[in-house]
């Protein structure tokens, strides 16, 4: 999912969001283009050597900010719906992988309906990820995931930051 530039709300602004789980009960993601300035190996100094560049943990959302979230560009993990994408239990040791990952702190939740209910409003844009989308630079990945859509939504990738400005 992507937000649209109208969603101003500042923990979901211009984020893309991997969805993880959505059935009646609600709907469970993580912001993928956030980093911290923390660094994966003050949290998790195991799983450093496995982490993508530049070693940050990345924001998932604002829910339980306690959790730790692996994502790896791998399919030897529990399946995340997208292929080439798994996710990996931290608490485990990383074992022999060399695939790389990224480490998310907390996650986005929405109660039952929530979600649906935001994407008619015009909040959300559902597109099909990519298993590169998580390791990509998070400053341009809002533009690019629209920028790989056809027609209204790449053009909605120029939107500028401040309309006033345009």
């Amino acid at each position: 999912m992507v937000a649209t530039p109208q969603l101003v709300d500042p923990n979901f602004y211009r984020t893309v969001i991997l969805m993880l789980q959505h059935d009646e009960e609600g709907s469970v993601g993580i912001v993928l283009n956030r980093p911290t300035l923390e660094r994966v190996d003050s949290h998790l100094p195991e799983w450093a050597g496995r982490t993508a560049d530049p070693g940050l943990v990345h924001y998932g959302g604002p829910v339980d900010p306690d959790i730790a979230i692996g994502v790896a560009l791998a399919a030897d993990g529990m399946p995340t719906g997208v292929p080439g994408l798994s996710l990996l239990d931290l608490a485990e040791s990383p074992g022999g992988g060399d695939a790389p990952i990224r480490v998310y702190s907390g996650y986005s939740g929405w109660g039952s309906e929530q979600l649906e209910v935001e994407i008619a409003i015009g909040s959300w844009y559902v597109v099909q990820a990519s298993p590169d989308d998580p390791f990509d630079d998070p400053e341009a990945q809002w533009k690019k995931v629209l920028r790989r859509q056809s027609g209204f939504l790449s053009l909605v990738s120029t939107f500028p930051d401040d309309v006033r400005q345009n």
